[in-house]
C-alpha cells in the first residue's frame, strides 16, 4: 500500500500501571516517526510541564545556609535537600507563603530524635502536598520550637539558585533551586508493526512516570499540546492534508476491510474469543500485531494460527 500523505497518528491504547505511571501505545506510525515522536514527547515531559516547589524558606534562628542550627540534628545544606523532595500541587499561579511550627517534645526517653515531615507544614487551600511523609529534618533538643517558612511557587522545568535568588519574595529568606516538573521518568521504544499487507510501519511504547501531583495522562496530553502550539506558530498559514492511519477507514471498496468477524469462517472458539475482545471486523484485526493476539483473553495458539490462516487467505 502506497500513500501521497503521511497518515496521522493514533493513541492506540493507554495502559494504567499503577496511580503514577502508565504506559502510551501510539500505532501504526509512518516510518521513522517513532522516534520522532518519542524523542520529543520525552523532552517535553522532561522539562516542561507545569507543577510547583520551594524557591525560598527560612529557619527563625538562621540567615544563611551554612548556619548551625542548634536543636535540630540535620545541617542547613540537608534540610535544602529534603525540601526539593516535597511534591507540591498548586492551584493557582502567584506565590504562596507556607509556614511550620513544631516543637521537639517526645512522650519518653526511649523516643528517638523528633521527625519533621512534610505532613507538618500548614497547608492553604491552593496547596496539596503529594508526599505528606518526605522528612524534613529531625529536633534532638524536646525543648526547642522549630519555626519555618516556605515559599511555594508554580514554574516550568529548572529555576537556579541564582536567578531564584534574584526573584525571591521575601529578600530575607533561603533562596532554594527549585524543580518544577512533576513528571520523574520517561522512557520510550520504537517497534515495527504492520497493518493487512504494509509491513513499513511503527509503533512507539511511551511510558511516563509522575510524582503524584498530576495523572500521566493529564502530562502527556499536556505535552502534546505544547508540540502542538509551537509546530502551528512555525508553520504559518501552510497545511499539510494528512491521510487517515492504517486500517482506521474503508481505502478501499475491495480490501475486505469491514468484513466482520462472524463472516470469516473461522471455528466458534475463535470467533468468539475475538468478539469478545470486541474485535468485531477484518479492519479490527489488522491493526493488532501476533503479540497483541497472544495477549488476548481466551485466545491461544491454535486460535492464532487459524487467524494467521484465513488473513494470509485474505491477503492480509
Amino acid at each position: 500500500m502506497t500513500t501521497k500523505n503521511i497518515h496521522e497518528a493514533t493513541l492506540a491504547e493507554v495502559k494504567d500501571i499503577n496511580e503514577t505511571q502508565a504506559e502510551f501505545i501510539i500505532k501504526p506510525l509512518y516510518y521513522g516517526y517513532g522516534n520522532t515522536l518519542g524523542n520529543s514527547l520525552r523532552r517535553v515531559l522532561l522539562s516542561s510541564i507545569k507543577g510547583a516547589a520551594i524557591t525560598a524558606f527560612s529557619i527563625e534562628g538562621s540567615t544563611h545556609e551554612y548556619a548551625a542550627i542548634p536543636g535540630i540534628r540535620e545541617d542547613l545544606v540537608d534540610i535544602m535537600l529534603n525540601l526539593k523532595n516535597i511534591r507540591f500541587k498548586s492551584h493557582t499561579d502567584s506565590p504562596v507563603e507556607l509556614t511550620l511550627e513544631i516543637k521537639g517534645d517526645k512522650q519518653s526517653e526511649k523516643d528517638g530524635d523528633k521527625r519533621v515531615i512534610a505532613g507538618d507544614i500548614k497547608l492553604p487551600s491552593e496547596v496539596e502536598i503529594a508526599n505528606p511523609h518526605q522528612v524534613i529534618c529531625h529536633i534532638d533538643d524536646p525543648k526547642y520550637v522549630l519555626k519555618m517558612h516556605f515559599i511555594v511557587e508554580s514554574g516550568r522545568g529548572y529555576l537556579t539558585i541564582e536567578n531564584s535568588s534574584a526573584e525571591r519574595v521575601h529578600s530575607d529568606m533561603i533562596a532554594v533551586d527549585a524543580v518544577f516538573t512533576p513528571v520523574l521518568r520517561v522512557r520510550y521504544k520504537v517497534e515495527n508493526t504492520r497493518v493487512g499487507q504494509d509491513t513499513n510501519l511503527q509503533q512507539l511504547s511511551l511510558t511516563v512516570e509522575t510524582d503524584g501531583t498530576i495523572t500521566p495522562r493529564e502530562a502527556f496530553e499536556e505535552a502534546a499540546a505544547i508540540l502542538v502550539n509551537q509546530y502551528q506558530a512555525l508553520a504559518g498559514k501552510t497545511t499539510v492534508e494528512s491521510a487517515p492511519a492504517p486500517g482506521t477507514t474503508d481505502e478501499d471498496d475491495d480490501a475486505g476491510l469491514s468484513v466482520s468477524i462472524e463472516d470469516l469462517e473461522l471455528s466458534a472458539r475463535t470467533a468468539n474469543a475475538l468478539l469478545n475482545n470486541d474485535i468485531k471486523t477484518v479492519r479490527d484485526l489488522v491493526t493488532l500485531s501476533e503479540t497483541d493476539l497472544k495477549e488476548l483473553k481466551g485466545f491461544g495458539q491454535k486460535a492464532l494460527d487459524e487467524v494467521k490462516e484465513k488473513l494470509t487467505e485474505l491477503n492480509f
